[in-house]
């Protein structure tokens, strides 16, 4: 068992859960983000709970793969969000990017199967 993996994975996993929670709970900092990116308010719920499945089936071992390709494109509709309405680059727009590959750096530590399928890093 490999700890930097779970620690990147877990770290990634407490900020989506984290944001999933927020938008459920019609968090007021949440909606108005959000409805400022250009979604009506109704829409953040929804936000939520996708949000939180993808996260869900990120953590769970069996489905952990399907939930990081799930998750690579709900935080590349961030990404997209973020640079047409002109959000900083480095911490706004990019954030999804650092998410992501937290996400698939923690599997990739974890899992030999996904060092298999990415095999141009090498540890060891």
């Amino acid at each position: 068992m490999n700890v930097g993996g779970w620690v990147l994975s877990g770290l990634a996993a407490v900020f989506l859960l984290f944001d999933a929670v927020a938008k459920l709970a019609g968090a007021p900092s949440a909606v108005q983000t959000t409805v400022e990116l250009g979604f009506a308010a109704p829409q953040v719920r929804s936000l939520g709970v996708l949000l939180l499945i993808l996260t869900v089936l990120y953590l769970l071992p069996r489905t952990s793969v399907l939930g990081a390709v799930l998750l690579t494109g709900y935080l590349g509709g961030t990404v997209a969000v973020h640079f047409l309405n002109g959000s900083p680059l480095p911490s706004h727009t990019l954030f999804g990017v650092y998410v992501g590959v937290m996400l698939w750096g923690g599997l990739y530590l974890r899992l030999a199967a996904v060092r298999e399928l990415i095999p141009f890093i090498r540890l060891g």
